[in-house]
């Protein structure tokens, strides 16, 4: 049994795709598969939709363009992207899809790690020895930090 709301934020499957998305807003701007061309494409990131402004190969989401991509029936897709149920009473034990991260809570996540990781390097700066856990959440915070610069760059 098919259930769309198991299929993966666009965002994420465009990404884990080897595309590049850049620019802003709900249309990001990224290479064609389908004929080469180097920033053709347009994914909308909301609904996973896609259209080659080149060659004219386009999908409502992100299951149809795995289906254009890879080939293989509805089914396989679907299989392939975790929107396919076999047993309908197992649905609730299927990851579903993790709901949107609002801007407002991004920026309260980057204002913590950018605090704790000024912290740190005050600590350090005047001697301080950083504990194994302290440099473990460290990397964690700057990995954060850095992905959502890469993100956000034009």
């Amino acid at each position: 049994m098919f259930d769309r709301s198991r299929l993966p934020d666009p965002l994420a499957y465009y990404e884990s795709q080897g595309l590049d998305l850049t620019g802003w807003g709900r249309w990001r701007t990224t290479r064609c598969e389908f004929h080469g061309g180097s920033d053709s494409m347009r994914i909308n990131i909301e609904r996973g939709g896609f259209c080659c402004m080149n060659c004219q190969e386009k999908g409502g989401d992100v299951l149809a363009y795995d289906m254009a991509i890879h080939g293989g029936t509805f089914v396989d897709a679907a299989k392939r992207l975790g929107a396919w149920v076999d047993d309908p009473r197992d649905a609730d034990q299927v990851r579903r899809r993790p709901l949107p991260f609002n801007p407002r809570d991004a920026l309260e996540v980057l204002a913590e790690d950018a605090f704790f990781i000024a912290y740190c390097a005050l600590y350090v700066h005047h001697g301080g020895m950083l504990t194994d856990g302290d440099r473990a959440a460290l990397l964690d915070s700057a990995g954060r930090v850095d992905g959502i610069a890469w993100k956000v760059k034009p």
